[in-house]
């Protein structure tokens, strides 16, 4: 069975809460800086200059960017021996307790399916222990099975602007929000304010969910 779909099928929600859906690495986490630490252990070095992950990989001295088959397998390993170690993005923990005060969350993450324990035990640690979703591909048809079983408004916050297209897609009625945690990655970020508004601090973006939901003056 996809794993995706079983923790789409354990997910339980109130149908008469509001819902936030959630991205972790650049939303949550701040997962180039942590990833980055990972590999300099392993002997590479990431150099922040294009909005992209593996293109950012190289060896020392070196000016041509690792091979992307080199850099899956660091990104591989770094789940199995370095996922935990990676800061929360400032503000994110207050804000979504929050709104969970009042709105359903659900944490929908692209993180491979050997990496589950890992993320598990790292949302947990930092404050953020709600239903997880392990997703693959596309977040669009996932976000619109969960906002689906709610009679109220819901919201979806991503770093990636294809993951805003897909869900502005599937789940049109979602409101879709945008936030890149790492400051080095902010001005190199596709985005598309016009169909996907932008927020890179939470408590700015916390504003903004809470009017999009409805939520009442707290």
């Amino acid at each position: 069975m996809d794993p995706c779909f079983s923790d789409l099928k354990a997910c339980t929600l109130d149908k008469h809460k509001p819902l936030v859906i959630v991205d972790v690495d650049e939303v949550l986490a701040q997962f180039m800086a942590g990833f980055g630490t990972f590999i300099e252990r392993h002997g590479f070095e990431l150099r922040v200059d294009r909005f992209a992950l593996f293109q950012n990989i190289y060896r020392p001295g070196e000016t041509e960017h690792l091979d992307l088959i080199a850099g899956r397998a660091l990104f591989d390993d770094f789940f199995r021996d370095g996922g935990e170690d990676l800061l929360p993005a400032v503000g994110a923990a207050d804000a979504l307790a929050d709104l969970s005060l009042q709105a359903s969350v659900v944490i929908l993450t692209n993180a491979p399916e050997h990496g589950r324990q890992t993320r598990a035990r790292w949302l947990k640690t930092h404050g953020f222990d709600y239903p997880l979703v392990i997703n693959s591909g596309p977040k669009g048809p996932s976000a619109a099975e969960l906002a689906g079983r709610v009679e109220a408004p819901a919201v979806f916050i991503d770093d990636l602007l294809p993951q805003l297209e897909s869900v502005a897609a599937s789940a049109p009625n979602v409101r879709r929000f945008q936030m890149v945690a790492d400051e080095r990655l902010r001005p190199l970020a596709p985005s598309a304010p016009d169909r996907h508004a932008r927020f890179d601090l939470w408590p700015d973006l916390k504003v903004a969910l809470r009017e999009a939901l409805a939520l009442d003056g707290r």
